[in-house]
C-alpha cells in the first residue's frame, strides 16, 4: 500500500500499480462471484468484473425489469443469470447489491446460503452498521467485506470503459479466513476502481448518507431551486436563469473543479467573479453549517436509516416516490433544462 499525505494527514491507499489486475485475477481465480441485484450498482460492477476476466454470475428476480436488463446486457439464463437463491447457492463470493430495504427483506433467505468460508460483500455500510434495524448479522464463519465506489453505478461502468476508473473505499468487518482484506482489494480492483482507500462500515455509511443528503444531491437540488426561483422572481428569462444556475456549473466550472480543484478555479476566473465568490462563500458556509450538523446527528443516531427503511418498505412507496420525482421533473427549471440540453451542439446535430 502507498502512504500519501492528504492535507497533512497520512493515509494509505491501494493503487493499480501495486495491486494490478493480474494479481486480482490470481486472488479470485477459484471464486464464483455472485452479484445479487441488478439495479443501481449491480450492472456496472458485474460487467466490469466480467470484462476483467473474473468468473461472475448474476442473481435477480425472474420476470422483473432488471432481469430483462440483465438479459439485454448479455447474461445468459441458466449459465450466468439465475434466480436470487440459486445464484447465492452457487456463489463463493456474494455481492449483496439489493437496495438497503431489499437486503433486509431478503436476508432470512440469503443467510441459509452463507456457508462456512464464503465471502459476503457490500457496497454500502448500511445493513451492517444499522443491524439492530435491519436484522442483518452475518454468521461468524464467513468473511464480510465492503467495496464502495464513490459514484453512481452508471459512472462505475462509464469510467471503466474510458479507462479512468472510479475511486472506492474498502473495509473488512469480519475476517474468518484470514484472507478477507486481500479479497476486498482484489474485488475493488476487479470492479474498476481507480484507487482504494481504507475505511470502516460505520464511517462509510455515515459519510455516504451525509453526502447524498447534503452536497451531492439534496443540498445541490435545494440550492439550484433557491437561485433559479430568485432569478425568475426578478423577471430573468427561464433560459437565462437556468444557464446561470445549472448549465454553466455542469458544463464548465465543475469540470474545472474535477480536473484542477476549487482552489485552481478560484485563481483562474475573472477578478469580479473571484471577489464575489470569496466575499460570499463564508455566508453560505455559515448558513448551511447548522443544517449539516443536524444532518450528521440524524445519520449517527440512526433516524435517517429508520426513515429510509420505513419509507422504502411501504407498499405504496413506488407510487408515492413517482409523485415526488414527477414534481421535480415538472418544475419549470428542469423542463427548461431539457430544452437547453437539446440545443447543445452535440445534440442539435442529431
Amino acid at each position: 500500500m502507498t502512504s500519501i499525505n492528504f492535507g497533512g494527514v497520512e493515509e494509505t491507499v491501494v493503487t493499480r500499480e501495486e495491486f494490478p489486475l493480474s494479481k486480482a485475477q490470481a486472488v479470485l481465480k477459484d471464486e464464483t462471484i455472485a452479484v445479487l441485484g441488478y439495479g443501481v450498482q449491480g450492472p456496472g460492477q458485474a460487467l466490469n468484473m466480467k470484462d476483467n476476466g473474473i468468473n461472475v454470475i448474476v442473481g435477480q428476480r425472474k420476470g422483473s425489469k432488471t432481469w430483462d436488463k440483465a438479459l439485454a446486457d448479455g447474461w445468459v439464463e441458466g449459465e450466468t443469470l439465475f434466480e436470487l437463491e440459486e445464484a447465492a447457492k452457487r456463489g463463493t463470493v456474494i455481492l449483496y447489491l439489493l437496495s438497503d430495504a431489499g437486503q433486509k427483506e431478503y436476508w432470512p433467505t440469503l443467510k441459509t446460503n452463507l456457508t462456512a468460508g464464503k465471502t459476503l460483500y457490500f457496497s454500502h455500510g448500511f445493513s451492517i452498521t444499522y443491524s439492530e434495524q435491519t436484522g442483518i448479522v452475518p454468521p461468524t464463519d464467513i468473511d464480510v467485506i465492503l467495496v464502495a465506489p464513490k459514484g453512481s453505478g452508471l459512472t462505475v461502468r462509464r469510467n471503466f470503459l474510458d479507462g479512468s476508473g472510479i475511486n472506492s473505499s474498502y473495509a473488512v468487518h469480519q475476517d474468518a479466513t484470514g484472507n478477507a482484506e486481500e479479497k476486498a482489494k482484489a474485488l475493488g480492483i476487479a470492479v474498476g476502481s481507480g484507487y482504494l482507500f481504507k475505511t470502516t462500515f460505520k464511517n462509510e455509511v455515515y459519510s455516504d448518507l451525509t453526502g447524498e443528503r447534503g452536497i451531492l444531491v439534496g443540498a445541490l437540488e435545494g440550492v439550484f431551486e433557491a437561485q433559479y426561483n430568485e432569478l425568475r422572481k426578478h423577471n430573468h428569462s427561464p433560459s437565462e436563469a437556468f444557464n446561470e444556475t445549472v448549465e454553466e456549473l455542469t458544463q464548465s466550472l465543475i469540470r474545472l473543479v474535477g480536473e484542477k480543484g476549487m482552489d485552481w478555479m478560484l485563481a483562474n476566473i475573472s477578478t469580479t467573479a473571484q471577489r464575489g465568490a470569496l466575499d460570499w462563500k463564508d455566508k453560505f458556509r455559515d448558513a448551511t453549517a447548522p443544517v449539516f450538523e443536524e444532518l450528521y446527528k440524524e445519520v449517527e443516531n440512526g433516524n435517517e436509516a429508520r426513515r429510509t427503511l420505513q419509507k422504502n418498505s411501504d407498499p405504496k412507496y413506488r407510487e408515492d416516490l413517482k409523485k415526488e420525482l414527477d414534481e421535480i421533473a415538472n418544475m419549470e427549471m428542469w423542463q427548461v433544462g431539457k430544452k437547453v440540453r437539446e440545443l447543445r451542439p452535440e445534440n442539435a446535430k442529431k
